[in-house]
């Protein structure tokens, strides 16, 4: 029997390989005993899924084995993005949910997301006892048949997320905007709250299409290049993007610059500090700039600084930080479920652009000004397993007294090995979970000064070998 076990966001695994209709029957039931264990059960289940291929049938599987264990299930009639399936959880008070989606991972990928009472990412010892749930195959039959109710969330979370936004400044700017939900479940989201504000949108990619064009619904820069030509061609003022299930974004400015999601987070944690006057931690990832790390110290607010996973994020939203966020593209902010979200970002990002009157770009250079300017770089470093275990055990005791001639002030293992030198420039190194790779994350006051610090311990390491 395959083994399943939950990641970083959930399970993933290849659409009729191991991701099978068995497979989700197993995950499903062990979600069952964990509602049931936890007395969460009669609160009922949220159920969604994104665009992928058989998303639907997937989620009425899940959908029957939950009513087969006496628990009533709130089944959404449409593809949806993760965050509104998460905002479900709050609005239906419901024990929690399950989320059919894959992310942004190719398209032969399908995945499934426990989402538990409080509306975030599970943390590591829910899907830890997930997983020996799964392994145990307890299935609690006979009682009383779950009801089912569809739902479409789609207006209730619109409601709820015009209260995070200023939806009136955002009128008043009347941008023209380009939208590319990238084929995935936050088709209609964006286009619809934005056109509604009579603001001038064109969208691409916004119909469903389980290939995803031959892509991977991920907003990076290099694959959001339609999107960047046609705002540089026709002159408008924002490109918004979402990834497969909407929580992470893509952002480019009127100028035809990407806005890297560190970038974007320093300059929303401005606003939101400067602007809206809000006050409290702000929290970042191990790998995440800490460019944060300098306005915080300026504004007098605290650092959170968690391991990667939104779910550590989420987990220090409800310790009452004000702004959430990591390097790979999702954030959160205060007032909203601690879960990441697409929709949101590009929603403040249209929000920011409109207070400050000029492109993401231009602002960027103010707070470069202000707080120094910082360039971001990961590098990936192919490796063969038989020599994974060694390169870690060397990264155990590695403590150089520099690296690249910059002294190191400290070693940091919150998550992997993250060396602070004595300049503010930072370097991290993860291993991989998912392939043979170390991945060399890091910060400086420019591109070359930084390449040459990651090549540098790349070899070090023995990563060129």
């Amino acid at each position: 029997m395959d083994e399943i076990r939950f990641g970083t966001d959930g399970w993933r695994g290849i659409i009729a390989e191991d991701f099978t209709f068995a497979n989700v029957r197993r995950v499903s039931s062990a979600v069952a005993a964990y509602l049931h264990e936890m007395s969460l059960a009669e609160r009922g289940i949220v159920i969604g899924y994104d665009t992928r291929f058989l998303a639907e049938r997937f989620a009425g599987v899940v959908a029957e084995e939950m009513q087969g264990q006496g628990i009533d299930v709130y089944l959404n009639t449409e593809a949806a993005p993760t965050p509104v399936i998460a905002f479900g959880v709050k609005h239906k008070n419901a024990g929690g949910a399950v989320m059919l989606t894959a992310s942004h991972n190719p398209p032969e990928y399908q995945g499934f997301k426990f989402i538990p009472e409080y509306a975030g990412p599970a943390m590591p010892d829910v899907t830890d006892r997930l997983t020996a749930l799964i392994k145990q195959g307890i299935r609690r039959d006979g009682g009383a048949k779950g009801a089912l109710h569809e739902i479409d969330l789609r207006d209730s979370y619109l409601q709820f997320i015009a209260g995070q936004v200023d939806l009136d400044k955002i009128r008043q700017g009347k941008m023209r905007l380009v939208i590319d939900p990238m084929h995935g479940a936050g088709i209609g989201y964006l286009e619809g709250i934005l056109s509604d504000l009579g603001l001038d949108i064109l969208a691409l990619r916004n119909w469903r299409d389980p290939l995803f064009g031959g892509s991977m619904p991920e907003p990076r820069e290099d694959l959001l290049t339609e999107l960047t030509a046609r705002v540089c061609a026709e002159g408008r003022d924002l490109g918004l993007a979402l990834d497969g299930d909407a929580d992470r974004f893509g952002i480019v400015d009127g100028r035809g610059r990407y806005i890297t999601p560190n970038q974007v987070l320093s300059v929303l944690f401005r606003y939101l500090v400067e602007v809206r006057g809000l006050k409290g931690p702000v929290a970042r990832t191990v790998a995440t700039t800490t460019l944060l790390d300098r306005m915080a110290k300026a504004y007098g607010l605290a650092v959170i600084e968690t391991p990667v996973g939104f779910k550590y994020q989420g987990e220090a939203m409800r310790q009452g930080a004000i702004l959430a966020g990591e390097e790979s593209g999702g954030l959160s902010v205060s007032g909203h479920v601690p879960e990441k979200d697409g929709v949101l970002a590009c929603l403040l990002m249209a929000e920011v652009t409109t207070h400050y009157g000029k492109p993401l770009s231009l602002v960027l250079e103010d707070i470069y000004a202000h707080f120094g300017y910082v360039d971001t770089q990961r590098l990936d470093f192919r490796c063969p397993e038989e020599k994974k275990g060694g390169i870690i055990a060397l990264l155990e005791q590695y403590k150089p007294a520099a690296i690249g001639g910059v002294s190191l002030r400290e070693v940091v293992t919150v998550d992997g090995w993250k060396y602070l030198l004595a300049d503010g420039s930072w370097l991290l190194v993860r291993a991989s979970g998912t392939e043979p790779v170390f991945r060399i994350y890091g910060e400086a006051g420019d591109r070359e000064t930084l390449s040459a610090l990651q090549q540098t311990l790349a070899r070090e390491l023995g990563l060129f070998d």
